[in-house]
């Protein structure tokens, strides 16, 4: 199957260009309540699949054992904006395991927050490795490794740490994964379908956090601290930590790269998953709003919701020259 028009750019009155892509959303059974495009696209999830790249810091036992936070838990799972919140919170992580900055290994990275990236440009300032987006989430390898007491070299494909995130992962998209990436961030990323990554974030809305069942009981807990802390998600600013905010009822909500977002629905046992195939992070944000409107947990006129499901487009004197919107009946 083809991909799908799912979101429009317009610019006056004229069309000017279209972004398709797929989405699904599934129930707690594993099944397809509606679908866009191909549900059995094989895509990487990105930065969307931290939740399960988590899994088994949390189910290990080694997040209790480590006396990790609800806030670590959602740093695990985040794409942060480097801003001291995120990355101090990260280096005492480190610290508390006897750790540095050197024994990270997802890679120095500006901060994503521009007022704090400029604060350290006049400073003659340079980032660290706990300024990357994903260090809370290679926190979480480095806690599972010294758990494990495995090699620190955690983002090699079979290391200790990465075969169990691919146990876990295709066990929670009951897919086998056709291989994987490397990400931006140096670990694999492996490869699923829509079906299959939605299918997932079913599996995390319908997670009991009390579940004596260890896998069951880590979802539902990655999730709780996701709603728990938008902030620590992402940052003031990002379509995550807004949108957390915004919505009607709990959501977890969690972009990736190149077009990737999904939604986790605890209330409704419901998981959302979309690519974007041009991979544009202004589509993807439309067209999950959307989505999440279409779904009863957005309001459509929420200023943050607007802001990506009607977002305007501004020229460089200030004049309104036309929207990102989603395509006919997305919404609902």
């Amino acid at each position: 199957m083809n991909p799908a028009n799912l979101v429009e750019v317009w610019r006056g009155p004229f069309l000017e260009s279209i972004h398709q892509g797929h989405a699904v959303i599934c129930d707690a059974t594993g099944g397809i309540v509606a679908a866009w495009g191909d549900p059995e696209a094989v895509i990487l999830p990105r930065s969307s699949a931290k939740m399960l790249q988590a899994l088994p810091l949390v189910e290990s036992g080694a997040a209790d054992a480590a006396g990790l936070s609800q806030a670590h838990l959602a740093l695990a799972c985040a794409s942060h904006q480097g801003a001291p919140g995120h990355t101090d919170v990260v280096s005492a992580w480190l610290a508390e395991l006897g750790l540095g900055d050197s024994d990270l290994r997802c890679g120095p990275e500006a901060p994503r927050d521009r007022e704090i990236k400029h604060d350290m440009i006049r400073a003659g300032g340079s980032p660290c490795q706990w300024h990357n987006n994903c260090s809370g989430k290679h926190a979480g390898f480095l806690t599972l490794t010294q758990h494990l007491k495995a090699g620190p070299e955690y983002v090699d494909p079979d290391h200790p740490v990465q075969t169990r995130v691919l146990e876990a992962f295709e066990a929670v998209t009951e897919t086998k994964s056709p291989g994987f990436g490397i990400d931006g961030c140096s670990a694999p990323n492996f490869g699923t379908t829509l079906h299959g990554l939605a299918r997932a974030m079913a599996f995390f809305a319908a997670a009991d956090p009390e579940s004596s069942h260890a896998r069951d009981g880590a979802a539902g807990r990655l999730t709780q601290a996701m709603i728990a802390h938008p902030w620590l998600v992402a940052g003031e600013g990002r379509a995550c930590t807004e949108l957390m905010r915004a919505t009607s009822e709990p959501v977890a909500i969690k972009t990736g790269a190149e077009g990737v977002f999904v939604a986790i629905l605890p209330k409704q046992r419901l998981g959302v998953a979309l690519k974007i195939a041009d991979g544009a992070t202004r589509a993807s944000e439309c067209a999950m709003a959307a989505l999440l409107v279409r779904l009863g947990v957005l309001p459509a006129d929420h200023p943050a919701v607007q802001r990506r499901m009607n977002a305007p487009i501004p020229n460089r004197r200030g004049m309104l020259t036309g929207h990102i919107r989603p395509v006919a009946g997305l919404a609902g």
